[in-house]
C-alpha cells in the first residue's frame, strides 16, 4: 500500500503511517530500528531495494531523506516536504517513508526526521553516496548510534580513507570495512591452524577498491608486520599472502567466487568466497550498533604508512651498503612502521580478530 502526500508535514505523515496499518490489519509496529538513508534521486531505488531486502533480518522504519536542488532561486526560496508513505509488502519487512526535500527545508532535514523516528529505537544513518566529511557532525548523523558510509562510491577512495580517519567518531563504519570480513575470518583461521611469526603481508586487488587497503592496513595493525598493496585487474580483492619463516601463506580468489586457500604442509584447499551485494553488507552492520574498535584501530593505522612501507622495499636484487646492514637481525621490511608498534608475536590468532 502507497500513500502519496503532497506539501505535506511530518504530523501528516505519522497519520498516514497509522492509516496505512490499520489498512492492512497490522496495528503493531513491531520494529527494531529506524534507518535513515540520504542519498539523491538517481541511487534512491537501489538504496531502497537493499535496505528492503535487509530489513527481511532487520525489521525497520526506513526514511529516505533525497535532497531535490531547484533550479531557480524563486523555486529555491520555497520550502517544501513532498512523502510517499509504503506499507506492507511494497515496504518490505516494516514501514518506508520517501521524503523529498525542497527548497529552504533541505538545510532542516534533521527537522523533518526527527519526529518521525521510533520511539526508544536505535537510528542508523546511512550515506550510499556523497557522505559528509564528518558524518558524526553532520545534523542527521547526531541523531544515530550508527552512521552507515561506503568509500568505494567516492572519486578518490584512498583519500577518502585519509579523512575517514581524521574525523573518526564512535559509531562510524564503512562498507568498504564490511567487504573484507570473510577475508579477515578465513585468514584468521587460517593463523590459528599454524602457530607461526608472520613477517610480512601483500593484499593485491583492484586500484580504485578501498578495501584491499582497509584489509592491508588491518594486517599491519594487528600483526605489527609491514603490508604491501599491489594492484590487479580484479575483480574485488584477489589475493592476499602472508610471509612466514616456515614459507607462503596464500589466500587467491582469481574469479570472485571461489577461492584457494594453500598452506605449507597442507593440501590445497577451495573456499568459498563470494562478492556480497550491498543488502547483505548492510544487514551485517545492523546486527551491531555498538562501536567498532577493530575497524578504528585499522584505520587510524594510516593509508599512508603503507605508501612508505612500499618507498623503503629494497628494489629487486640490490646489494646492502654495507656488511654491517648485512649482517643486521632485522632489515627495514620487517620492521614495524613505527618505533611504538608492539612487535609481532609467535600466535597470530588473538592478534587476528574478526568481527
Amino acid at each position: 500500500m502507497k500513500i502519496d502526500l503532497t506539501d505535506t508535514t511530518a504530523s501528516k505523515i505519522n497519520n498516514a503511517l497509522v492509516q496505512g496499518r490499520r489498512a492492512i490489519g497490522t496495528p503493531a509496529i513491531g520494529m527494531v530500528l529506524t534507518l535513515v538513508i540520504v542519498t539523491d534521486e538517481e541511487h534512491a531505488y537501489d538504496a531502497l531495494k537493499a535496505a528492503n531486502e535487509a530489513s527481511r533480518e532487520h525489521p525497520s522504519r526506513k526514511l529516505v531523506v533525497i535532497k531535490r536542488v531547484s533550479r531557480s532561486p524563486r523555486d529555491r526560496a520555497q520550502a517544501r516536504l513532498d512523502a510517499e508513505v509504503r506499507v506492507g509488502t511494497s515496504a518490505g519487512t516494516g514501514e518506508t517513508v520517501v521524503l523529498r526535500l525542497y527548497g529552504e527545508v533541505i538545510d532542516h532535514a534533521q527537522s523533518v526526521v526527527l519526529p518521525l523516528l521510533l520511539p526508544d529505537a536505535p537510528v542508523v544513518v546511512w550515506w550510499p553516496v556523497n557522505s559528509p566529511l564528518h558524518p558524526a557532525k553532520d545534523p542527521l548523523g547526531v541523531l544515530a548510534q550508527r552512521r552507515v558510509t561506503d568509500t568505494y562510491a567516492a572519486e578518490d577512495p584512498v583519500s577518502e580513507l585519509a579523512a575517514r580517519a581524521a574525523n573518526y567518531a564512535p559509531g562510524d563504519t564503512d562498507l568498504a570495512w564490511t567487504r573484507i570480513t570473510p577475508w579477515r575470518s578465513m585468514l584468521a583461521a587460517a593463523l590459528d591452524q599454524q602457530a607461526v611469526e608472520v613477517t610480512g603481508a601483500e593484499v593485491e586487488g583492484e586500484g580504485y577498491n578501498p578495501s584491499g587497503e582497509l584489509l592491508a592496513m588491518w594486517l599491519a595493525d594487528r600483526l605489527g608486520v609491514q603490508a604491501r598493496r599491489t594492484v590487479s585487474e580484479g575483480p574485488g580483492l584477489t589475493a592476499v599472502r602472508l610471509e612466514t619463516k616456515d614459507g607462503v601463506i596464500i589466500l587467491d580468489r582469481p574469479d570472485g567466487s571461489l577461492a584457494k586457500l594453500t598452506m605449507k604442509g597442507q593440501p590445497d584447499r577451495a573456499v568459498a568466497l563470494k562478492r556480497r551485494e550491498t543488502a547483505e553488507l548492510l544487514a551485517e552492520e545492523l546486527r551491531r550498533l555498538d562501536p567498532d574498535d577493530i575497524y578504528e584501530s585499522a584505520l587510524k593505522y594510516g593509508v599512508e604508512r603503507l605508501g612508505e612501507a612500499a618507498a623503503v622495499r629494497p628494489a629487486a636484487g640490490a646489494q646492502p651498503e654495507s656488511p654491517e646492514a648485512q649482517a643486521a637481525p632485522e632489515t627495514s621490511e620487517a620492521k614495524p612502521a613505527s618505533e611504538d608498534k608492539p612487535a609481532p608475536k609467535k600466535s597470530a590468532s588473538k592478534k587476528a580478530a574478526s568481527k
